[in-house]
């Protein structure tokens, strides 16, 4: 009798345990690139364990997925992407890996700009619009039908947060009480963080409020804070700009007087410094644009991210 209740405790002791250690892992996640794996951890805090697939400093636009990364998202609980077509490999990927789980769009409920061709008169390029048909700012070129770079505009990544949220309380509903908390604190932050931009930009006379970049990767910005964003270069960083584009953009820069040009961290800076030499603007620093830098440098949050672009297009507006 002895022997059986020390049986008896013995596996009960053993089930409490494995049952203790399956409560204390986090719960697995993936995002796609850097930018929206900082959103998910924002939201996930300690619950998950976050992997990204494009880290800091990477171009989701030309990345190339690895084995490894299908492994990686063949163990996840919940997947996360941009959508849009940002990321034109994901699809191929999650199916080459196995995966059946949720693939939650962070974009979903965001108004997302169209790309949409112009008449001759405007050279044959792309413009993008909203939903309700106005005109963003800037120089377009086709990349699908939408532009994708929605988190440009901090008024869309509120709705990332709270779609990230709802998809880990999905998948986890013993967490959600937590992942609805970080995402209502983040949320106040992400507000504060657009109220900044905001009053920044409004000490700009609206006549000044013009920049080049090197790809078409701004204009969720654009539209949102009042400032007009020209790129030699399409919305992927794979498209290249024709010499009759480079020409028509330095000439619209020279007759504008625009004074504001900026390279990116996911872009080949020469043709911006080709720009700049021929225009006499000066390079007015550097912008992220689909990437978060390494945590220690000046772009490492989505938040420190876009206080440094703005922080730099004004800086560079004011003394031009």
């Amino acid at each position: 009798m002895t022997c059986l209740r020390i049986a008896c405790l013995a596996l009960a002791f053993a089930i409490s345990a494995a049952t203790s250690g399956f409560a204390a892992q986090k719960l697995p996640v993936v995002a796609s690139f850097s930018i929206l794996g900082d959103v998910v951890s924002e939201v996930g805090g300690d619950r998950i364990e976050l992997k990204t697939i494009v880290g800091p400093d990477g171009d989701a636009h030309v990345y190339q997925p690895t084995p490894a990364d299908a492994a990686t998202i063949t163990d996840a609980a919940i997947v996360f992407v941009n959508g849009a077509g940002f990321e034109g490999w994901i699809e191929r990927l999650i199916k080459a890996s196995g995966y059946k789980g949720p693939v939650v769009k962070a974009t979903e409920g965001v108004r997302l700009l169209e790309s949409e061709m112009h008449d001759d008169d405007d050279h044959g390029k792309k413009g993008h619009k909203s939903e309700s048909g106005k005109k963003a700012s800037g120089h377009h070129h086709d990349h699908g039908d939408h532009d994708p770079h929605a988190w440009q505009a901090v008024e869309n990544v509120i709705i990332y947060a709270a779609n990230v949220r709802d998809g880990l309380c999905k998948v986890d509903a013993a967490g959600c009480e937590t992942y609805t908390r970080n995402a209502a604190a983040y949320t106040k932050k992400l507000e504060a963080l657009d109220n900044e931009i905001r009053a920044k930009l409004n000490n700009i006379a609206e006549g000044k409020r013009k920049v080049i970049t090197s790809h078409d990767a701004f204009s969720y910005f654009a539209n949102s804070y009042g400032v007009t964003i020209l790129a030699p270069q399409g919305i992927s960083t794979e498209s290249e700009a024709s010499a009759s584009d480079v020409a028509r953009l330095i000439d619209q820069i020279r007759k504008e007087g625009i004074r504001a040009v900026f390279v990116e961290n996911v872009s080949d800076p020469r043709l911006i410094e080709q720009i700049a030499l021929e225009t006499g603007a000066k390079i007015g620093g550097k912008l992220f644009s689909d990437a978060l830098s390494k945590a220690s440098g000046p772009a490492g949050t989505y938040i420190d991210m876009m206080r440094n672009n703005a922080t730099h297009i004004t800086g560079a507006l004011s003394s031009s």
